[in-house]
């Protein structure tokens, strides 16, 4: 028998109504879903750092100096470079599959 937890709580699938069956339906759809999002971030964000090193190294080839009169910040500049994690949000409820 298939089970799904809930709040660390068991369950049996089978047990489950029409309408809770539909509402597992979709909450495993969405949950492939925003793995497949994840999967796409990671490429993004891959390419992202490809595209900042190639900068990188065509400015560096290009025997480009850095400003050094302002920050960027102060000049309304464009910062480019590596993403900074996102911080992990917390999950109110999570269930999984056994």
């Amino acid at each position: 028998m298939p089970k799904i937890t809930i709040d660390e709580t068991e369950y049996h699938t089978e047990d489950l109504t029409n309408n809770g069956r539909a509402q597992l339906a979709s909450l495993q759809f969405s949950e492939g879903q925003m793995q497949l999002i994840k999967q796409e971030i990671a490429v993004y964000q891959a390419a992202q750092m490809a595209y900042v090193q190639a900068l990188k190294t065509e400015i560096s080839r290009a025997g480009l100096e850095p400003v050094l009169l302002k920050t960027a910040s102060e000049q309304g500049a464009t910062k480019i470079g590596a993403p900074k994690p996102a911080s992990p949000r917390p999950v109110a409820q999570r269930a999984a599959l056994l």
